[in-house]
């Protein structure tokens, strides 16, 4: 345990400052208290309460929806030398039994486990032994009916606090608007809990709605040169997103299938492939995404329409989590409208249904939004922005504007009559006059406001309407049914203080070319250097079975390739570098970018044997010290009391870290020769793979120092 949060934000996490609001989260925390937390997806949710586990005696009890969620998290930890585990099905009984052993010996900081199995009996009844710190409910929205991914479950989570009325709750989400905030905040019982709402921003995700025409040949338009980056494609239906992947792989994409109706080996397969960089694209139903916690994916497309903007936020918040310019691309066409509404109505619970219509309904006004994407979608979580954002489709290719303001008058005077209860289309009959059973029955026909928009038609007050929502100035309430309110910007149109300009619909022609994308955001850093950092962290995790944003986030090699660290000091220095991190992939690191530096003729800056020593672990450094007094593995071996692989293993990561470790002279170059013929074939995999086939005097160290030496000079 470190003594202030802000030495544990730097020295185990490699973050200089906190974000707001994580240092008042952590601080309450810390403390004791009850916190609920809305904070956009990547805007570093997880250290809110990954902190205060370390400054809080006991165990950390987190729960997450997914076993892949938590394998990440838990990887990522021990990474950065966090003791944490997880307890899910996947794990085997003995490595179980493994878990709970450590729980009980007071070795964990934080452990991981699914709702159902922290609700049961047999579990609940050995937590307070366990002197739990803290409990963290990560997806929290799950728990409420408004939610948009609501699961049962999650209900149950409520009498955590009746069972630990002593022990702090944080409960967190990136997707929830005012009303699912209020009714988390109910079902968990945290009724004196501090609210923290960070925004929902995520400013560097470029947002583009495109009329949906020929998807098949927008979307290869979009990744056309993007062949290199990662990223999703969400498709509503498991044989479009099977169409869809065979059709990016016919065209030499990278890309896989992924939905629930595969095997469960496949979708197992397909993730890790992705989460390690060697799947680019996975093209798939909503049943993925929500565990993936892989930061480099640097753009979403929406094949088909999202179901609901709380859906479209979460799936586009995949892009960009390392902060990196990202794009988020929706292809938008009334068939999938049509298409998802009889998927929603084919559920037998009618008040689901009710809501989750209305959430559609959000969903289309917002692809056919004329204001700014970025205000349209803050402005439905209450996220409410002044100024357009200058990086979505509407702003940087704006439609042609005029002078709503008398419209504005009409539509708000109209909502305001009809006593704020309605929604948009009976306001819409009202200002067109309608003479239909319900205006009759309501007397509505007897207000101010009837017939007084009798000249426009029904889908340019749709517009106008719209417009209002996504600017501020109406309020939709879904939780009775999209009935629209005033808000206090209101009052200035109606007085006529304020002048209204509004957009006019796009032509669906002169669009279609804005999914030919422009490149992401400006790279203010060496793309050559990035390129060869991504290659040695790939190179590195996959020697520790890692995915490589474990090893250093695309932040964290950009923000490397920009500064160019000379020693460990400066290194420490880069964002996403902690002390760890630091002795474990420090000298590795340095001497690609040294490398680097003196193929461009750069000045170089030698590293001393003080930098070495500091970022290597105790048992590399003690192997380094009998390597360089000339004993062969073996010999080391014996010195040690190690197994000669182990040894093998050692110089493999020492030469992979930049250390002056020639790997070849312990293999005959008759070995050598067979074993770089089976590496060009297969590549660094696995020394299983690369076994078979050679011959029985080839040992598996003979294959690993020749891996590690192919694997540094062959990229």
């Amino acid at each position: 345990m470190t003594t202030t949060i802000h030495h544990t934000l730097k020295t185990v996490f490699g973050f200089h400052e906190f974000r707001s609001p994580q240092q008042e989260v952590v601080e309450r925390m810390v403390a004791g208290e009850d916190v609920f937390l809305v904070m956009p997806t990547g805007g570093g949710k997880s250290l809110c309460y990954q902190i205060p586990a370390l400054h809080r005696d006991g165990v950390a009890i987190v729960v997450s929806p997914l076993i892949s969620l938590m394998k990440d998290q838990v990887d990522s930890l021990l990474a950065n030398g966090i003791r944490a585990a997880c307890l899910n099905s996947s794990l085997s009984s003995g490595e179980a039994a493994g878990v709970y052993r450590a729980l009980e010996n007071g070795a964990l900081d934080l452990l991981y486990v699914a709702p159902e199995r922290l609700m049961i009996p047999d579990f609940l009844d050995r937590l307070p032994a366990l002197k739990p710190s803290l409990f963290a409910i990560d997806e929290a929205h799950c728990i409420s009916q408004w939610g948009h991914d609501f699961r049962p479950e999650y209900t149950k989570l409520g009498r955590l606090r009746q069972l630990f009325p002593a022990v702090p709750i944080v409960a967190m989400t990136a997707t929830a608007d005012p009303e699912t905030r209020k009714d988390i905040i109910k079902q968990l019982g945290i009724e004196q809990a501090r609210v923290f709402v960070a925004g929902f921003d995520r400013p560097n995700i470029t947002y583009t709605v495109v009329p949906k025409q020929k998807p098949l040949v927008q979307m290869a338009a979009f990744l056309s040169n993007r062949r290199d980056e990662a990223g999703i494609v969400y498709a509503l239906s498991r044989k479009r997103v099977e169409q869809v992947a065979e059709r990016l792989k016919a065209a030499g994409f990278s890309a896989a299938a992924y939905h629930a109706g595969l095997p469960d080996s496949e979708r197992r397969r397909v993730q890790e492939a992705f989460q390690r960089d060697d799947i680019r694209i996975v093209v798939a139903t909503v049943a993925f995404g929500m565990g993936i916690d892989k930061p480099n994916v640097r753009f979403v497309i929406h094949y088909d329409m999202a179901k609901s903007v709380e859906s479209y936020y979460q799936e586009t918040g995949r892009a960009g989590r390392d902060g990196l310019p990202s794009e988020a691309l929706m292809l938008f066409g009334m068939g999938d409208v049509m298409t998802a509404r009889m998927l929603i109505e084919s559920s037998d619970n009618a008040e689901r249904v009710k809501i989750e219509i209305q959430k559609l309904n959000a969903m289309v006004a917002y692809a056919e939004a004329l204001t700014c994407r970025r205000r349209a979608l803050l402005a439905y979580f209450g996220d409410q922005r002044h100024d357009d954002c200058g990086n979505c489709d509407i702003c940087t290719d704006p439609p042609k504007r005029f002078d709503a303001t008398e419209q504005a008058k009409k539509a708000l005077s109209c909502v305001y009559r009809v006593g704020e209860r309605f929604g948009m289309m009976h306001v819409i009959e009202v200002l067109r006059g309608s003479k239909n059973q319900r205006i009759l029955d309501l007397k509505h026909n007897g207000l101010s406001t009837w017939g007084i928009g009798a000249d426009m038609s029904s889908a340019q007050w749709e517009n106008v309407m719209r417009q209002l929502i996504h600017l501020g100035y109406l309020v939709q309430d879904f939780t009775r049914f999209g009935a629209l309110s005033l808000s206090p910007a209101a009052r200035p149109v109606l007085k006529g203080a304020t002048e209204v300009i509004l957009g006019m619909p796009r032509d669906a022609a002169e669009t279609v070319q804005r999914g030919k994308k422009r490149a992401g955001g400006r790279r203010d850093y060496d793309q050559a250097l990035f390129d060869a950092l991504r290659a040695l962290r790939k190179r590195i995790a996959d020697a520790a079975n890692l995915p490589p944003f474990v090893v250093f986030s695309d932040a964290t090699l950009a923000e490397m390739a920009r500064n160019l660290p000379r020693n460990p000091q400066e290194m420490r220095a880069v964002t996403g570098v902690g002390d760890h991190k630091l002795r474990q992939y420090g000298t590795a690191f340095l001497a690609e970018i040294e490398s680097h530096r003196s193929e461009r003729g750069a000045v170089s800056s030698r590293m001393t044997d003080d930098d070495l020593q500091l970022t290597l672990t105790d048992t590399l450094r003690e192997t380094l010290l009998l390597y360089r007094e000339g004993l062969a593995p073996a010999g080391i071996g014996a010195r040690r009391g190690l197994k000669t692989t182990t040894i093998a293993a050692h110089l493999e990561e020492l030469h992979t870290m930049g250390a002056d470790v020639d790997l070849l002279r312990f293999v005959e170059a008759e070995k050598v020769a067979l074993i770089q013929a089976r590496l060009a074939v297969l590549g660094p995999g696995s020394l299983s793979e690369l076994r078979e086939g050679l011959p029985e005097t080839v040992s598996y160290e003979d294959i690993r120092l020749v891996r590690g030496a192919w694997s540094k000079t062959d990229v």
